[in-house]
């Protein structure tokens, strides 16, 4: 079984090792951008466009399913990448988790990327499973691409001023960036333990082996690879990605570089 995943950069590891603990028998194909990242200032077109391109060059490999472990990517590109990839291929997307958040009751606070805070889609997100509670949209400028470039400075202060933007008495937090997961330690901190957080990550990787048909199997002794495509080069893992710790789980899986 092989599971792709497609990013522009790093926010796709939370996804990736979400699925390596699901499956650690699993082969891992992870398929970046680092020529066009970040997504998120692209238009539209141009953005799906790049997302196409990372994801044609996943195909090539013969992938089970492609995860699309990047909120902004899902918003604009899922209905090309599915147009173009299924079904042969199953393209899961990535969606905040707005709905769980509200059942546990409100305030909710949504932290996402300046270019999905009050899109069209989020907006439709909270009235369909948020319509109940209080939400407060809170943009995160800079957060993501502090995460990318492991800049612990940068990302202290996008943390902190985020958490300043966020309602006090919020009782869950939502992550809206696929890379908003690799410091969610880091925003706990800034938000109070006492705020439940929730990412997509793991719903994410559940729901790719649902698509082909597959049941969780954790084996210590199960031996998956790892394939990593820069612009659809073979590469290894970025430097920066070992900066986290899903990065280093994903190091200690056996590479096809």
């Amino acid at each position: 079984m092989k599971i792709a995943l497609l990013d522009s950069g790093i926010g796709l590891l939370a996804a990736a090792a979400a699925v390596r603990g699901l499956r650690p028998d699993a082969d891992l194909l992870l398929s970046c951008d680092p020529d066009g990242m970040p997504w998120g200032p692209r238009t539209p077109a141009d953005l799906t466009e790049r997302a196409l391109a990372a994801a044609r060059a996943a195909a090539a490999h013969e992938p089970d399913a492609l995860i699309v472990a990047c909120n902004t990517a899902s918003v604009h590109a899922l209905p090309a990448l599915r147009a173009e990839l299924e079904p042969s291929v199953p393209v899961i997307g990535t969606v905040p988790a707005i709905k769980p958040a509200a059942a546990g009751g409100g305030p909710v606070a949504i932290w996402a990327t300046p270019a999905t805070t009050g899109s069209p889609y989020q907006r439709g997100l909270i009235r369909e499973f948020a319509d109940s509670v209080p939400v407060t949209e809170v943009p995160c400028p800079g957060l993501a691409d502090a995460v990318e470039q492991a800049d612990e400075a940068a990302i202290e202060r996008a943390v902190a001023a985020a958490a300043a933007r966020t309602p006090a008495d919020v009782r869950a937090v939502v992550l809206g960036c696929t890379h908003y997961e690799l410091v969610a330690e880091r925003i706990r901190a800034a938000v109070g333990a006492s705020v439940a957080l929730l990412g997509s990550a793991e719903p994410v990787a559940a729901q790719a082996l649902r698509r082909i048909g597959s049941r969780p199997a954790p084996d210590a002794a199960a031996t998956g690879s790892l394939t990593v495509l820069l612009n659809g080069r073979e590469s290894g893992l970025p430097g920066r990605a070992t900066a986290y710790a899903e990065g280093r789980l994903l190091q200690a899986v056996p590479s096809v570089h």
